[in-house]
């Protein structure tokens, strides 16, 4: 594995989405979200392809910072670039559409593209359990449950034991109030 090029994905990712915070109670870092994607992949999945690990580190750096395509490329190359493309949404978009939009383009998606998809969403998942947002109340919490397993219907077959992981958070739903 390219150690060297995964770790130049966590800095600039780190750099990336520095000051942001995520939407749990503790305003945690956002860092630790990719971090955690990559994780998933590398420690739960045995993934080793640097490909992959970088998308994941760089999965939302498009989407929510100011980091183009083009700026991707130039840094990580055609194909991690190409990956990360696929997993961000268009945010000129209304969010219903969004979200419509990614179940839709799941099915269709590069088999990284759905790794990094089933990660994001067994990270949230767990986000959600542990430290959900604090003015999230219990119907969005089991709607954003609902979407998540619509998207990870739609790439079913990329990888048993990430959607085994998966369909154990499913059954814990209970536990959102």
């Amino acid at each position: 594995m390219d150690i060297a090029l995964v770790l130049k994905a966590a800095q600039f990712a780190a750099e990336k989405h520095r000051g942001q915070r995520r939407k749990d109670a503790d305003a945690s870092p956002y860092i630790n979200h990719p971090l955690a994607l990559a994780n998933v992949l590398a420690t739960e999945a045995g993934e080793q392809d640097p490909i992959l690990l970088c998308a994941a580190l760089l999965h939302d750096t498009i989407e929510d910072t100011e980091t183009t395509q083009d700026e991707l490329t130039a840094h990580f190359g055609t194909e991690i670039a190409g990956v990360v493309a696929e997993v961000t949404d268009d945010k000129g978009l209304p969010k219903a559409e969004r979200k419509r939009l990614q179940i839709e383009h799941a099915a269709h998606a590069s088999h990284r593209a759905k790794m990094v998809k089933l990660a994001d969403k067994i990270s949230n998942l767990r986000d959600i359990l542990a430290s959900p947002p604090a003015d999230w109340p219990a119907d969005r919490k089991q709607a954003y449950f609902d979407w998540a397993a619509q998207v990870v219907a739609a790439v079913r077959g990329t990888h048993p034991g990430l959607e085994a992981i998966f369909d154990g958070l499913m059954a814990r739903r209970s536990e959102l109030a």
